[in-house]
């Protein structure tokens, strides 16, 4: 993967930032990053226009679990694009 810059980070897409950050994390057990973007997703859809999901995704674990592995995607993964940045800004390794 290697290096980049905050600049480098913002011209990736949703799908390219939500792959490298939750790459990342699984690689390095990083348990709190993918809680956390678990803990996310909610208000992601709410902003994203998808109410439905919200009302879903509060009351269903594995739902957030399916929708984490598919958060890099569409309004969604947009949604949480600033959520990748400062991760793997904080990672640059990642």
């Amino acid at each position: 993967m290697g290096w980049l810059a905050i600049d480098d980070l913002e011209a990736l897409s949703a799908h390219e930032l939500h792959d490298r950050a939750v790459r990342y994390a699984v690689h390095h057990g990083d348990l709190a990053f993918l809680w956390e973007l678990l803990k996310m997703i909610p208000a992601a859809e709410a902003s994203a226009g998808n109410e439905d999901e919200t009302a879903n995704d509060l009351s269903r674990v594995s739902a957030l679990l399916s929708d984490a592995m598919a958060s890099g995607e569409g309004r969604l993964g947009e949604a949480l694009r600033p959520f990748y940045i400062d991760y793997l800004s904080r990672h640059p390794e990642a």
